[in-house]
C-alpha cells in the first residue's frame, strides 16, 4: 500500500456502519483481528502492515463498556504498529453525559474517557452531536464535532409552514434554535425538573404548538420516559402530528415499548448505535450518518476543512 494512503478498520460496536462509511469512500475495511478470552478480556491484531498509514478507526463507545476497551486496545496496537496517525471516529461518544460534577463524590467520566482515548495515542477525535458541546474541551488533539441537522434535514423540508421545533429542556436551546432557523419555523422549550437520574417531571411548555406540526430535538433518547413525557404534554396543549430527530439511539429498557404506545408519529434517528438486535417498530425510522462521516474521514486525510460538515449556527 502507498505510504501516502489511509486505511480504515472497525471495533465490534457498529460493524454495519462501518461498512457503509468504508463503501462510500470506495474502500474495503481493514484486516484486524478481535478476539475474546475466555474470562472476556480484548486481544487485538492488526493483520496486515499499517506502518505509516493514516489509520481511522471507527468505534462507538455505548455499553457494554468493553467498546470503549476495545477501542483504547485498537488505538494502543496501532501506536506499537508505527501507523502515521490515528484516527478515532466515534459516531456515539459514550459517557458524555458525565460531563461535570454537579454533585459530591461523583466522577467527571466524560473528561475520563477523553484522557483515556488521548493518552492511548489518539491524534484526532471524530464524532456527532456530543450531549455537551464543552466535551470538546476536555481533549487537547484535535477535536471536530458532526452534527446531524444535515441528516434529518431533508425529512422536515416539506413541514416548514406549520412546524414547530420543541427543545425537550432548557440546555437544548442552542442547538433546537439551529434547527429553528434551518428549517425557517418557531421555537418551543419544554420547562422540567428531574428528580431523579431517568425520571422527569414536565413543569411548563414555553411557546404555542396548538394545531402545529411539532419537531423534537434531542442528542440521545435513552430509557425514552423524558421523550415521551414531552409528546404527551405537547399533545396535550394542542400539537398536531408530533415528531422527533434524536441523533442517538441507546433505547434501554422499555423504550421501544412506551414509544409504540405513545401519541409519536414518527421518530427518525441515525445509525450512530447499532439496535438492530432490538425490538422492531413502525414508528421508528433510521437514517444513516454514513456520508457524514465518510466525508469527515476523506476531507481529514486530504487535509482539506471540515468546517462546513460541523459548522452550526447557533445563532
Amino acid at each position: 500500500m502507498a505510504a501516502n494512503d489511509y486505511m480504515i478498520f472497525s471495533g465490534s460496536a457498529n460493524l454495519p456502519l462501518s461498512k457503509k462509511i468504508a463503501t462510500r469512500l470506495g474502500k474495503d475495511l481493514g484486516l484486524i483481528e478481535l478476539k475474546r478470552f475466555s474470562d472476556g478480556e480484548i486481544w487485538v491484531k492488526y493483520s496486515e502492515n499499517i506502518r505509516g498509514q493514516d489509520v481511522f478507526i471507527i468505534q462507538s463507545t455505548n455499553p457494554p463498556a468493553e467498546n470503549i476497551m476495545e477501542l483504547l486496545i485498537m488505538i494502543d496496537a496501532a501506536k506499537r504498529a508505527s501507523a502515521r496517525t490515528i484516527n478515532a471516529v466515534i459516531p456515539y461518544f459514550g459517557y458524555a453525559r458525565q460531563d461535570r460534577k454537579d454533585q459530591p463524590r461523583v466522577s467527571i467520566s466524560a473528561k475520563l474517557v477523553a484522557n483515556l482515548i488521548t493518552i492511548a495515542g489518539t491524534d484526532r477525535v471524530v464524532t456527532m452531536d456530543l450531549h455537551a458541546p464543552q466535551i470538546q474541551g476536555f481533549f487537547d488533539i484535535p477535536f471536530d464535532h458532526l452534527y446531524g441537522s444535515s441528516v434529518f434535514r431533508s425529512q422536515f423540508d416539506r413541514f416548514e409552514n406549520n412546524l414547530v421545533i420543541v427543545s425537550p429542556d432548557v440546555g437544548g436551546i442552542k442547538i433546537a434554535r439551529a434547527y429553528a432557523k434551518l428549517l425557517h419555523c418557531g421555537l418551543v422549550v419544554i420547562d422540567k425538573r428531574r428528580p431523579q437520574q431517568n425520571m422527569v417531571e414536565i413543569v411548563n411548555i414555553i411557546g404555542e404548538v396548538e394545531d402545529k406540526d411539532v419537531l423534537i430535538v434531542d442528542d440521545l433518547i435513552d430509557t425514552a420516559g423524558t421523550f415521551v413525557g414531552a409528546v404527551s404534554a405537547l399533545k396535550d396543549e394542542g400539537a398536531k402530528n408530533i415528531f422527533g430527530a434524536v441523533t442517538h439511539p441507546l433505547l434501554s429498557g422499555e423504550a421501544i415499548e412506551r414509544i409504540e404506545k405513545s401519541n409519536l408519529s414518527k421518530l427518525f434517528v441515525t445509525d450512530t448505535i447499532d439496535f438492530s438486535n432490538k425490538q422492531k417498530s413502525e414508528k421508528i425510522k433510521v437514517l444513516s450518518a454514513a456520508d457524514l462521516f465518510a466525508e469527515a474521514i476523506r476531507r481529514t486525510f486530504n487535509n482539506e476543512s471540515i468546517s462546513s460538515l460541523f459548522n452550526i449556527d447557533k445563532g
